[in-house]
């Protein structure tokens, strides 16, 4: 659980990354779900997109992929969230959080 210096943290280091990650009409699938497993594990820190014609909601879509990934919603501000998952793997940390 992310104590609230630690999602500000997370959210500035979120402004400088780049949205790798759309969901359109598709919904939430297994692919982009082990997508998004890979990405944390590889960068902690992961900001994606909802399209307009996706079926859920912006949060409803954050919350399902959190859960799936044992990950945890950073923030989520319009259209776009951020997930953050400490690695697994030592070598992997990059974050180191406050």
């Amino acid at each position: 659980m992310l104590n609230s210096k630690q999602r500000a943290y997370l959210r500035s280091l979120a402004n400088g990354i780049d949205t790798i990650y759309q969901i359109g009409k598709g919904g939430v699938t297994p692919e982009i779900t082990a997508g998004i497993s890979d990405a944390l594990e590889a960068r902690e820190l992961v900001k994606a997109r909802i399209l307009e014609t996706a079926p859920e909601t912006v949060r409803e879509t954050a919350e399902t992929i959190a859960g799936r990934t044992q990950s945890e919603v950073v923030t989520v501000i319009g259209s776009r969230f951020v997930l953050y998952r400490r690695a697994k793997d030592p070598k992997n940390r990059k974050i180191v959080l406050p």
